[in-house]
């Protein structure tokens, strides 16, 4: 009795978490975690977007980080300078030639030390070779498409954007799916800005000449301001603090009300930039922010405590953006945008209207032909069948799953397998009987014998259904999460339920099952 119980138990709980969908008016007398499945992209319209991860900036980037950190290790004067000679990058490739043959061994282990197995370093005589082999560049570029994915998810999330999809695709794309966003520009040039902030001071010895000509000297960059793209600034090429050590960053207004962005660093950050401050009082230092200047302030005083203060004639929403950007983090690598889709509201809401239509004629129609066939047991299997409804739907929503227009037909695949579910217990039923059997005896043979036949069917759709989620994307994968869905609440319903009722039915008593005919 308590098996039975707990039985109904289960499948009760599973309708009402299916109400806030199927009734959406009585959503908010339930708690927060039981709340309606929400709509995808083709169903309520938005924007979708895919991205491509520039592996080959990333690349030349990694490369200019190894030829300063090359470069920093060999005049390292506290380890002791080792001479050297023909620095240069090419193709991903750094090399050097060590002056002293007696240094080789040292100056590889030194930059063994410090960069470890992240890339492969050969000897050639006095010529060292530093370079990236295919299985790192394969291993960077999936970690910058992994922390690109989280980076665009939190910048996302920030703006207040709800259900979003955003998953991997083809190795070094980004698949985002935004249901319910009209217009999709302002994120688009959100996610697409990198946001790399770093802090450098500025070359005040730079002669006017040196900057009409644009002959930057070594160690030397003229970079744009951010206001002014034509006014140049010469900054030094070494970051004294970076964007990495930003912890926190907000919109805020300043003593005149003028919008302007508060920074708080970390505490390595914080070391660094009041040692800038301190160090440097009376010169100026660049807010640079993907190769431009956001501002290039005079430091009046030391900085303590790690907080900052950019200003540059920032507007409220400017302002806002630029916290974001700034508090998720900088991306590993550019993002272009190579394909974009709209899908609007009209078209969505047209799809769910010919969607339940369908949906309603369809099962109509299971529900006649199942009580024209089988009578009592055909009800019985119609209830268990809106009870499985329910329950894909439910549990989807409580997954946190999306509805589309393929888990639409993930849904429909599934209801003709729960059909299926029970016709063949009924179907042994009525061979039973013919046998012999007495209908209680026949009830619980048929059940029990077409048990393994029920569960071959579905446990291969479910291994189909779980690969197609692995391997497939997108839409793909909706159709695999319902079909999953599906499988599990039809075994239970079909073999667990729809006994469980039957059986009440009966009441004990072999009572004539009408359908079966000896």
């Amino acid at each position: 009795m308590f098996k039975k119980l707990a039985i109904i138990f289960v499948a009760v709980f599973g309708v009402l978490l299916a109400v806030p969908t199927m009734l959406p008016s009585a959503a908010r007398y339930f708690p927060s975690w039981i709340q309606p499945i929400p709509l995808g992209l083709d169903l309520r319209g938005g924007a979708q977007l895919l991205l491509e991860v520039d592996t080959q900036t990333m690349f030349a980037e990694k490369t200019n980080q190894l030829y300063d950190d090359v470069r920093g290790a060999l005049i390292d004067r506290d380890k002791g300078v080792i001479r050297f000679s023909n620095l240069r990058k090419s193709d991903g490739t750094v090399s050097f030639a060590v002056r002293d043959a007696a240094d080789v061994s040292r100056a590889k282990g030194r930059l063994k030390s410090l960069l470890g197995n992240s890339v492969d370093i050969t000897t050639d005589g006095r010529l060292i070779r530093l370079s990236y082999s295919e299985k790192q560049k394969s291993e960077m570029v999936s970690d910058a498409l992994t922390r690109s994915i989280e980076i665009v998810r939190r910048r996302i999330d920030a703006l207040g954007t709800k259900e979003p999809s955003i998953q991997s695709q083809g190795g070094k794309y980004i698949l985002i799916q935004l249901p319910g966003v009209d217009d999709p520009e302002r994120i688009k040039e959100l996610i697409g800005q990198t946001a790399k902030m770093t802090f450098h001071l500025v070359n005040e010895s730079v002669t006017p000449d040196q900057m009409a000509a644009a002959h930057a000297p070594a160690g030397t960059e003229f970079l744009p301001h951010m206001d002014a793209p034509d006014q140049k600034i010469p900054v030094y090429s070494r970051v004294e603090v970076s964007g990495e050590s930003l912890k926190d960053s907000q919109a805020a207004h300043d003593q005149n009300n003028m919008p302007v962005v508060t920074t708080v660093f970390d505490t390595t950050g914080a070391r660094k930039f009041m040692k800038l401050t301190t160090e440097h009082v009376g010169e100026r230092f660049a807010i640079v922010l993907d190769g431009r200047v956001l501002s290039a302030p005079v430091i009046r005083e030391p900085i303590p405590g790690g907080r900052g203060q950019i200003s540059g004639g920032f507007t409220l929403q400017g302002a806002q953006d630029l916290a974001v950007l700034l508090r998720s983090g900088a991306l590993p690598a550019p993002l272009t945008v190579i394909e974009e889709r709209t899908v609007g509201a009209g078209l969505g809401a047209d799809t769910i209207a010919a969607g339940k239509v369908g949906s309603a004629v369809g099962v109509l129609f299971v529900i006649l032909y199942m009580i024209l066939c089988y009578g009592a047991f055909g009800v019985i299997a119609d209830v268990v069948l809106l009870v499985n409804l329910a329950m894909i739907i439910g549990v989807s929503a409580l997954f946190g799953a999306t509805l589309t227009l393929p888990g639409i037909a993930g849904i429909v695949l599934t209801l003709g397998m729960a059909v299926d579910a029970n016709i063949l217990p009924y179907e042994r039923i009525r061979d039973e009987v013919r046998a012999g059997a007495t209908t209680l005896r026949a009830v619980d043979n048929g059940f029990h014998r077409s048990t393994k036949t029920v569960l071959d069917g579905n446990l291969t759709n479910l291994i189909c259904s779980l690969i197609l989620f692995q391997f497939g994307a997108g839409p793909i994968r909706g159709f695999a999460v319902t079909l999953s869905i599906g499988v599990i609440t039809t075994l239970f319903t079909c073999l667990m339920l729809s006994k469980v009722l039957i059986d009440w039915y009966m009441a004990g008593h072999n009572k004539k099952i009408w359908f079966i005919k000896k």
